[in-house]
């Protein structure tokens, strides 16, 4: 056991070294109190903090991006509200910095008092612990983010305890999972183009189960996809206690909203394209039902929900536009 741990010390500090050495800085802070830590950081720009973070619970090194706020310090007696931006599947090693290379957020929160985390979601952005037949162990995307990334942010870079998520795709997934299984965790959460009713079935047509087994599929093909969380049928008890809509109520208190294109061209497309356009089509429209279900369900329940269902695919560009409506919103909830 002890030569373990005296392997994994070196390999972490020899991770260190070389992220200093590339022009990172040396990481501040305490760690996650199951040792998570930071083995190095990058300032590409002035207001844009990369982190590289080991963890316990993930097989490889993972990273957030952070935009820090006017006046922010390191050593500075206040801390900040944060909103978390969660991407979708298929970012892979480019997770982190999906929202800053397809949107304007650094420039929408240039003068907000506010903390931005975008953290690596994994390739196949589903945002949970992997359930393993039952054994658990990595990944651990819901450890990794709420409780050692967290710890790790309020820590060592002034993060408060005021927060609000939002994500696209399967970023809006996790989104509204986490605001729900976490009651008094975050004071708003949004969904764009998110599959927000992971027990949806449609004979005919795309299931979210399909869209589970898909994401596996391409961001980790060496894995079985009812890894995730099981198989809908047989554990359908574990998909139940990570679908947003059956944990609807879970959200009373949190500012909800949730938006979706119908899967038709919009005002973003150029009309007909190839067959990957055609097959973004399809995910936007299943988006589009299970949202529209997911609201009913809110309402049903007597917990407040702002939507918006529109004309247009699942690309960035309708995600975009959806962070500038749905960000004044979201900050007013936190600052």
């Amino acid at each position: 056991m002890r030569g373990l741990a005296g392997a994994g010390l070196i390999v972490a500090v020899a991770g260190l070294t070389a992220s200093i050495a590339a022009g990172g800085a040396a990481p501040p802070g305490a760690p996650a109190d199951d040792g998570a830590a930071v083995v190095g950081e990058r300032r590409p720009r002035r207001r844009v903090l990369d982190l590289a973070v080991r963890s316990p619970v993930l097989e490889s090194v993972a990273h957030a991006r952070l935009l820090l706020p006017p006046g922010w310090s390191r050593d500075a007696s206040r801390t900040w509200p944060v909103l978390w931006l969660l991407h979708g599947a298929g970012a892979g090693r480019d997770g982190h910095t999906a929202w800053s290379e397809h949107s304007d957020i650094e420039e929408l929160t240039e003068d907000a008092d506010v903390i931005v985390v975008m953290p690596d979601g994994g390739p196949c952005g589903n945002y949970t612990d992997w359930w393993n037949r039952g054994g658990g162990g990595a990944p651990k995307w819901e450890t990794f983010h709420l409780a050692e990334l967290r710890q790790i942010l309020e820590r060592g870079y002034r993060a408060g305890p005021d927060r609000a998520v939002a994500g696209n795709a399967m970023g809006g997934l996790g989104a509204l999972a986490y605001a729900a299984r976490h009651r008094g965790l975050f004071r708003a959460a949004a969904s764009f183009s998110g599959p927000v009713h992971t027990l949806h079935r449609d004979p005919a047509g795309l299931d979210v189960a399909d869209l589970v087994e898909l994401s596996v599929a391409i961001g980790a093909p060496s894995l079985d996809w009812t890894d995730v969380w099981g198989d809908p049928d047989l554990q359908r008890v574990v998909w139940r206690q990570h679908n947003p809509y059956d944990l609807a109520g879970r959200l009373a208190g949190v500012r909800v909203h949730v938006s979706a294109g119908d899967g038709t061209p919009g005002p973003f497309d150029r009309g007909p394209g190839p067959r990957e356009a055609a097959a973004r089509d399809v995910l936007e429209a299943l988006a589009h039902t299970v949202s529209r279900e997911f609201a009913g369900k809110l309402r049903k329940l007597g917990v407040p929900v702002s939507t918006h269902f529109y004309r247009g695919t699942h690309t960035w560009p309708y995600w975009r536009r959806e962070l500038r409506a749905t960000l004044p919103a979201l900050l007013a909830e936190i600052t």
